[in-house]
């Protein structure tokens, strides 16, 4: 019995660390997220303390819903184009033949290539859902309680290292079909194939590959902003096992 009650009280501690590490207490007011931590310390001491199984539950599904989120979020019209920390850009490389174009009166051609690879980009985008979820499914315990003991942006981190190449797989043809749509890669090797003969400088001819990396890019920032505001806005949690687990009432 002693035993028992000694496993016990270890779990809880445990579970309260965990939660005292994804939830710090900003000041001793203890309003927010930290008075939330504290009812869930005294829930657990009266019998009411959430399972490890639950916990994990709760991180799975903030996951999901983070995930659906996010990817609702860059998919939608104007998800990429309209966003200035993902929008799809000119590389670096090709910037001198950007403002060359511009300068000779060719700017809406520009403008149209840049704006095709950011609706090649959300409609990608559609097919992160699922590849995502399918990673949280697999995610063991030690995975999650990783996450759970990890920075603001661990579960990105660990959705980034599981889902890349599935990502890149589905993305690439997606990518290739919406710019043969308005001949945006035609355009892209034609002009970036004679500018490399002349510049020490190469660009990229491979366009759907260069937009396939900067909507994967994107996708994770827009992820890690949901995983933020799941972590740290009680108005993010929008389900009953999200409150449960994250908010503690």
């Amino acid at each position: 019995m002693k035993r028992s009650l000694l496993l016990s009280a270890l779990a809880l501690i445990i579970t309260a660390q965990s939660f005292a590490q994804l939830f710090p207490k900003k000041d001793s007011s203890k309003s927010g997220i930290g008075s939330k931590l504290d009812k869930f310390m005294k829930q657990s001491k009266s019998g009411g303390a959430l399972t490890n199984d639950q916990v994990i539950a709760g991180l799975k599904e903030a996951l999901t819903v983070g995930t659906e989120r996010c990817t609702k979020t860059v998919s939608s019209p104007n998800g990429y184009f309209a966003n200035a920390a993902i929008k799809v850009l000119m590389p670096e490389e090709a910037k001198k033949v950007e403002k060359t174009l511009r300068s000779v009166g060719l700017g809406k051609q520009v403008d149209d290539a840049i704006l095709s690879m950011n609706r090649a980009a959300e409609d990608a985008a559609k097919s992160a859902t699922p590849i995502f979820v399918n990673a949280v499914k697999q995610m063991s315990f030690q995975d999650a309680m990783g996450i759970l003991k990890g920075s603001d942006n661990a579960a990105t981190s660990y959705l980034q290292s599981k889902t890349t190449p599935q990502l890149t797989e589905a993305f690439r043809p997606v990518i290739e079909e919406s710019l043969k749509k308005v001949d945006a890669t035609k355009y892209w090797n034609t002009v970036f194939t004679s500018y490399n003969k002349f510049s020490k400088e190469k660009v990229n001819t491979d366009l759907p590959a260069y937009v396939t990396e900067k909507a994967l890019s994107g996708i994770f920032v827009q992820l890690a902003e949901e995983e933020k505001k799941i972590r740290t806005d009680p108005v993010a949690r929008t389900t009953d096992i999200l409150k449960q687990v994250f908010g503690a009432k």
